[in-house]
């Protein structure tokens, strides 16, 4: 039986070359493709899919968020992320997440290949050159994979400074400062401002 797989990216091009590509194989055949969130869990019910290959960074899409529901699907498909993101970090919380493989837009093809066959057998995945950033970032603590604007938003936000405040403060409006804060928490892997502000003052960020 061949794995079926379904694709999400809003990138024509993308979706073209991984349809050609996936036409060369003969354990391969494609069953669907999504260009946002609502597609995306529309795939889930239309579709008898075996593998996902999902790309973060769709508009209107939050891909990670995007990612948990995915898992949350009472028959959720393997999840192979397709990134333009190499940080090792963001590979790290997608696997964390529920992702069974993770593989860049700019790495060989055969690579995309090989994480869908793995995935479709039970297995994980990691392109191969993401590894030393994804052994980094399991080395590190959360705080220290912070660039140096998230951790001054950081110190600002723990210190009791609203976000419109700091964006003024800073010369960045409320939405940046906001994704900066979005992009803390991921990093630290805290869900609420108490637990944001509970971790900062633990590791002298307060």
């Amino acid at each position: 039986m061949k794995i079926r797989v379904a694709i999400a990216d809003d990138h024509p091009i993308v979706f073209g070359g991984i349809q050609q590509l996936i036409a060369t194989t003969l354990d391969m055949e494609m069953v669907g493709r999504a260009v946002n969130r609502q597609e995306v869990l529309h795939l889930l019910h239309d579709a008898a899919l075996d593998v996902l290959v999902l790309d973060l960074s769709m508009p209107g899409v939050q891909g990670l968020s995007l990612l948990q529901e995915l898992m949350a699907h009472e028959t959720p498909p393997a999840v192979v992320i397709l990134s333009m993101h190499n940080e090792g970090q963001i590979v790290q919380r997608a696997m964390k997440l529920g992702a069974s493989a993770y593989v860049t837009k700019d790495s060989d093809p055969m690579h995309l290949l090989a994480a869908i066959r793995k995935v479709a057998r039970g297995g994980k995945y990691i392109d191969p050159s993401l590894m030393d950033s994804v052994a980094a970032a399991f080395s590190q603590q959360p705080h220290e994979r912070l660039s140096a604007r998230e951790e001054q938003v950081l110190r600002l936000i723990v210190s009791g400074e609203p976000i419109g405040l700091i964006a003024e403060r800073l010369n960045l409006s409320p939405k940046t400062i906001s994704t900066h804060k979005t992009r803390i928490m991921h990093k630290l892997d805290v869900g609420n401002n108490a637990d944001l502000v509970k971790y900062a003052l633990k590791h002298g960020l307060g």
